[in-house]
């Protein structure tokens, strides 16, 4: 009796594996998602990368037919997100939106649990964007000459608002101007690019460095002034306001970017799934049209083609964070 019931459970539990073995890519991305996806983000709510990632996450709620949860964990220059979704089951259902601070950030924290090339998945790149300088409208610095003067006469004396710390391309912007312009001026670090604004807006810091995304209405209604950006070429949603490469530093680029990946160990039929739902939504003219008002560029292409972007910009902020010796804040 024993046996034929061993018998029986072992046969059960070999059409189980079967079963299970049977689940070809196609069905893991027919079968997927089985329950809302939460997309979580390392900034606060109301800044640049928040901003984009509801407008992404809405996009894909309709598209995969379940709600996009946008999860805000920000701090430590958005390493407490990443870490968390480094640890999240790897069945699509836990994202991470990242912008182009996401691959300096083992390089300023290196005691991490994650690895930025290893860890994650690549989904896709969403769209890039410049920096801009941008001042209170009551600052008296009226071009971003008179900010590095001011900077060169008084070293230490100027600050600006770092949104998400020093692992965010904003930060790590003007510190690369800080140090291809030779001046110094303080770090005030933010948990997000929203309240670096509110700090900004409050005249509470003499500058900022943020995306247009976020500092665009501010810029428009007049409560703040924009300098330079960063960008090689000026931004088509900021004619008017000069590069950085015009004004002082011939050469000088940065340019942010923003994207979703996935724990490293989710199928790739999932992976190739969201990839072409992105892809989609960014083809929409209605989100084209957002993102452009915002002041970024729509994003796309393979999710190699993202990997490999990361990989190379991890090297190159890894070398320039050595090189210019900088700790996280």
């Amino acid at each position: 009796m024993q046996r034929m019931l061993r018998r029986r459970w072992l046969a059960m539990a070999a059409a189980t594996a079967l079963g299970t073995a049977a689940l070809t890519p196609t069905a893991w991305a027919q079968s997927y998602p089985s329950k809302p996806i939460t997309l979580v983000v390392g900034f606060a709510p109301g800044g640049s990368g928040d901003i984009l990632a509801r407008l992404m996450g809405d996009a894909l709620g309709k598209a995969l037919g379940q709600t996009v949860v946008v999860d805000n964990r920000p701090g430590a220059g958005a390493t407490i997100a990443t870490s968390y979704v480094a640890t999240a089951p790897a069945d699509g259902h836990t994202l991470l939106f990242v912008t182009s601070g996401f691959p300096g950030s083992t390089s300023l924290y290196p005691r991490l649990n994650y690895d930025t090339v290893k860890t994650f998945a690549p989904v896709a790149k969403v769209g890039a964007s410049p920096v801009v300088v941008v001042v209170p409208a009551a600052s008296p610095f009226k071009d971003f000459r008179a900010v590095l003067d001011a900077a060169r006469k008084s070293p230490g004396k100027l600050n600006y608002a770092a949104g998400g710390g020093g692992a965010t391309t904003t930060s790590l912007a003007a510190e690369f101007l800080k140090s291809d312009a030779k001046v110094d001026m303080q770090m005030i670090p933010y948990k997000g690019s929203g309240p670096a604004l509110t700090a900004l807006l409050a005249g509470e810091v003499d500058l900022g460095f943020d995306i247009p995304s976020s500092a665009l209405p501010h810029i428009q209604t007049g409560k703040l002034r924009a300098l330079a950006v960063t960008t090689a070429k000026r931004s088509a949603v900021l004619p008017e306001v000069p590069t950085v490469a015009e004004l002082a530093l011939p050469g000088f680029e940065v340019t942010g970017w923003f994207g979703i990946l996935a724990p490293a160990a989710t199928p790739p039929a999932i992976v190739d799934r969201l990839n072409r739902e992105v892809n989609a939504a960014l083809a929409q003219p209605a989100v084209q049209q957002r993102l452009q008002a915002l002041g970024v560029e729509p994003g796309g292409g393979t999710s190699a083609a993202f990997g490999q972007l990361i990989a190379t910009e991890t090297v190159r902020y890894g070398d320039a964070i050595r090189r210019l010796g900088l700790k996280a804040e």
